[in-house]
């Protein structure tokens, strides 16, 4: 009686083990994060077509950014899961400044607020959005 239950313990662990190696060879799960300005120029050609930045923002974390295109366009970009959502802003209503921190929101309930951390460049930020 003990050896079964020794051999489903042994064969649970094989089969959970290799279900994590599998997860982690797919690239599955883990702290995705967008690495620097290139990173963000893919994740925002991705969400648009065609959509090129002029100028970026990256939350100090990782976790969001902003991006301005040439035509004055600017998308939001968060972290969702081991994904990226993004949305192009239309308003500047819910946008708030706190210090270096930028609450940016697209009044879509499902989206919600994203609070970046812009250093130095979250007033500069502010202001231009709220041009939009």
């Amino acid at each position: 009686m003990m050896t079964g239950q020794l051999l489903q313990f042994g064969g649970s662990l094989l089969a959970i083990l290799a279900l994590a190696w599998a997860a982690h060879r797919l690239g599955l799960g883990g702290d995705t994060r967008i690495r620097d300005e290139y990173h963000l120029r893919e994740l925002a050609e991705e969400a648009l077509c065609g959509f090129e930045p002029v100028d970026v923002a990256i939350d100090r974390s990782g976790i969001g950014a902003l991006a301005r295109d040439a035509q004055g366009r600017v998308m939001l970009l968060r972290r969702h899961g081991s994904h990226f959502a993004s949305r192009l802003l239309d308003s500047h209503l819910h946008v708030r400044l706190d210090r270096n921190l930028l609450a940016v929101g697209t009044g879509e309930t499902r989206f919600g607020t994203v609070i970046l951390d812009l250093g130095d460049k979250a007033p500069a930020w502010a202001a231009s959005l709220r041009r939009l």
